[in-house]
């Protein structure tokens, strides 16, 4: 009896143990920093290093309200550059297909000032929406993350 469970939880190990290893791959990134942008202001000896990009947003939230289905929306979210070395910003990503963001490119410079544009279309939606602009760049913290919302309603509801 045991020998027939054991000729068969056999195979059933190794393709959980084929796809276990398969899925640890290191996959790249489309827009990878390069190492020599990404600094850490904590250094082993407990020194903070200050010379560190920091974006500064004037706000990281933004309600569109109510709009009526199929509208299409945008809002800049303007930051400052208010660290102490150029600001570059790797990679700008949504939650969803329906927010698009449009970013600066090139470096930003210490006190210089810019936006994000996020455009909504609220196409094929409906009720309350919440979406979010997740910034990854070289600034402290590397990590930003901007929020949007909206109530999407029929044109008859209006």
């Amino acid at each position: 009896m045991k020998c027939n469970r054991l000729k068969y939880l056999l195979p059933v190990f190794m393709v959980m143990m084929v796809l276990g290893f398969s899925s640890c791959q290191n996959r790249s990134s489309d827009s990878a920093l390069s190492g020599d942008i990404v600094k850490n202001p904590h250094t082993a000896d407990g020194k903070e290093n200050a010379r560190m990009p920091f974006m500064e947003f004037e706000k990281d939230f933004h309600d569109f309200g109510k709009l009526i289905q199929g509208e299409k929306v945008s809002y800049a979210f303007k930051f400052t550059n208010t660290g102490k070395t150029d600001l570059i910003i790797a990679k700008v990503s949504t939650s969803c297909g329906c927010t698009v963001p449009d970013y600066p490119k090139t470096p930003i410079k210490p006190g210089e000032t810019k936006k994000i544009d996020v455009k909504f279309d609220s196409e094929n939606r409906r009720g309350f929406q919440n979406k979010t602009v997740t910034i990854i760049s070289n600034a402290q913290p590397a990590t930003r993350v901007l929020r949007i919302k909206a109530q999407i309603v029929l044109p008859e509801e209006q």
